[in-house]
């Protein structure tokens, strides 16, 4: 994964005009939750087929959070590349429902893409406020914890689907290099884990989150 992170953001780079550019680097930690998903499938042979609400404990180690780069050309457009670490966990009464004693994505449900950002310079608070709006494709990388009561434990990554991202935001600027942001981001991804000892999950994730962060330019 980190060959194909570094190789498709120097194909964005060299996309980019090279004329008064600018890259940016972007921490943030937030507030996530996953709405309600269908899983299907199978655990060892037992059927699976339940809609669950997992739970995202975004301020519970490790926590949620997610980091960008961005390459900003003159004309306010940007590419670059972002992983989003959110997290989801089966509640007591889902996990005893599917006869597990973990069901979780709690090293991350990963979601790491290619971006496309604009962004408005000059707009507001004398160029200090700028708006902007992202989105992106890429893929899913969770933590995959789910050990049936039982049975084999499934501990580990997995490359399990395709994956999307949009947001929206602003950002102020603290000097001339960085800026603080607040933003909500929207993800979407299609997961198909599998199991030791037999089995298959599918899921279509989704996440809302709220993110605070810092950027750096240079």
């Amino acid at each position: 994964m980190r060959q194909f992170g570094f190789h498709t953001l120097t194909a964005l780079v060299i996309l980019a005009t090279p004329a008064a550019a600018e890259m940016e680097i972007s921490l943030y930690l937030g507030s996530q939750s996953l709405p309600h998903s269908n899983f299907s499938g199978d655990i060892a042979g037992t059927p699976v087929n339940r809609t669950m609400k997992l739970e995202g404990r975004s301020f519970e180690l490790p926590p949620y959070y997610g980091a960008r780069a961005v390459y900003w050309r003159e004309s306010g457009w940007g590419y670059g590349l972002e992983l989003t670490h959110a997290k989801g966990y089966a509640s007591d009464a889902d996990r005893a429902a599917l006869g597990v004693d973990r069901f979780e994505f709690s090293d991350g449900h990963n979601i790491i893409t290619a971006n496309l950002h604009r962004r408005w310079d000059d707009l507001w608070w004398n160029g200090r406020l700028t708006p902007y709006v992202l989105g992106g494709v890429g893929v899913a990388l969770p933590h995959v914890d789910i050990e049936p009561t039982g049975g084999a434990h499934t501990y580990g990554y997995q490359l399990t689907g395709a994956a999307m991202r949009v947001g929206a935001g602003v950002s102020i600027d603290l000097t001339d290099r960085i800026s603080a942001f607040g933003e909500y981001q929207f993800t979407y991804s299609q997961n198909t884990v599998d199991l030791n000892g037999g089995g298959t999950i599918n899921a279509d994730l989704k996440t809302n989150a709220i993110n605070l962060g810092v950027s750096y330019r240079f």
